[in-house]
């Protein structure tokens, strides 16, 4: 740190140089996150509002109010308008928060609570989650279409299992897994169901709105105790803005911290940050009225309309295949005739930003990537395989 301060046109400058180098969601050249640009509203709404802090709800209590009103309308949109639950940092920190409920709620009814049961597409933070509750994570294998198998998961369920957890709208290939089968092991078995829709959770309900043929994943089956859903994904919010959704407000009572100290007065809430943006909660209040459903509903469409534009020009492309058709917004591809992580790299050096997993890559297509980039990307994609088979083919011939 300077001793003596510069100016702020000078600080501002140097930052404008130093952060040259990141990429921009403006570009339309990133592919593979799961986050967008935040809608014009939420960025203005969210500078306006930097101070409230509801890890002190009792200081700012019409922001409070937003946010059950939050929860009330994320509740109704996933299947329960009664729904009970909190704004969290992340999908991360939402899923940790339920690992920990599942399992206070295990150890109250008298289970054991050693294991945690998930797909092998979840997402890491159910492996952080079990390092940090020290329990024991067992994954259960997928099926054809990247699901997760019942059947695995039926015969993996002990008398030390607390938790079962569903992912609706998989982090590698947006797939479902079938939640509703998933429930009724839950219930036969008495074990807590976790569905994490971090990122469906803000595109099937409206897809399903579009008259898309949608699989069943939310509240609505009865075995679902709790839900994750990202507003600062497809709902456009600011990061950070994660969610959990509790069945009922008994589970958000009995597994919550009392803090006494508190300005505003003694608070219970049962997630793992204390200080919390209330920012976040005012512009995804905000962008929830002002959008609707039908907002939400137009923007997932035209996503698709634009994964559809991207898969059958992936398809056109000789030696490249989809690993699985779309569920969502979310694309792989796969290869017969060249690396997967050869290509990635390729397409890299031209500028592109892909997800990378072992077998394929990954695309998602979010509010920022439009037509234009898909034609340009479908492109530079068919080149970038070109380039790879001109250079297996050299390097055989030498």
């Amino acid at each position: 740190m300077k001793l003596r301060g510069i100016s702020a046109k000078e600080v501002l400058r140097e930052l404008e140089e130093r952060l040259v180098s990141d990429m921009s969601y403006h570009s339309g050249r990133i592919l593979g996150s799961m986050c967008t640009l935040p809608h014009p509203l939420a960025r203005k709404i969210f500078s306006r509002y930097l101070e409230k802090n509801l890890g002190d709800p009792g200081l700012f209590p019409a922001t409070f109010q937003l946010e059950r009103e939050v929860i009330s309308m994320l509740g109704e949109l996933l299947g329960n308008s009664n729904a009970s639950g909190i704004i969290t940092s992340g999908g991360t920190e939402a899923n940790i928060s339920a690992m920990r409920i599942a399992r206070n709620v295990s150890r109250k009814n008298g289970r054991k609570g050693k294991t945690i049961i998930v797909p092998e597409s979840a997402h890491a933070s159910f492996d952080k989650a079990a390092d940090l509750l020290d329990v024991k994570i067992i994954k259960a294998r997928l099926d054809e279409e990247y699901r997760v198998d019942v059947d695995d998961v039926q015969e993996k369920v002990t008398s030390d299992t607390f938790a079962i957890v569903g992912i609706a709208g998989t982090t590698a290939l947006g797939t479902v897994d079938p939640i509703e089968a998933l429930s009724d092991i839950a219930e036969d078995k008495g074990i807590y169901l976790h569905v994490d829709a971090a990122f469906g959770g803000f595109v099937l309900p409206f897809l399903e709105k579009a008259g898309f043929r949608v699989p069943s994943f939310d509240f609505r089956n009865e075995g679902v105790c709790s839900i994750t859903v990202d507003p600062h994904k497809m709902g456009m919010a600011p990061i950070p803005a994660g969610g959990l959704l509790l069945r009922d407000e008994k589970l958000f009572i009995e597994n919550s911290f009392e803090i006494p100290y508190l300005a505003g007065g003694k608070y219970n809430h049962p997630i793992i940050l204390g200080t919390r943006s209330g920012a976040t909660v005012i512009a995804t209040w905000a962008l929830l009225n002002h959008l609707g459903v039908e907002g939400y509903t137009k923007i997932v469409k035209r996503c698709m309309r634009n994964t559809r534009i991207l898969e059958r020009g992936i398809q056109k492309i000789d030696g490249l295949r989809l690993p699985v058709k779309p569920t969502m917004n979310i694309i792989g591809i796969l290869s017969d005739i060249v690396d997967v992580c050869k290509l990635d790299l390729e397409l890299r050096k031209k500028g592109w930003a892909l997800g990378k997993f072992p077998e394929f890559l990954r695309i998602v297509v979010m509010p920022h990537v439009k037509k234009r980039h898909i034609i340009e990307f479908l492109s530079e994609l068919e080149s970038a395989v070109q380039i790879l088979l001109a250079s297996r083919t050299l390097t055989s011939s030498i």
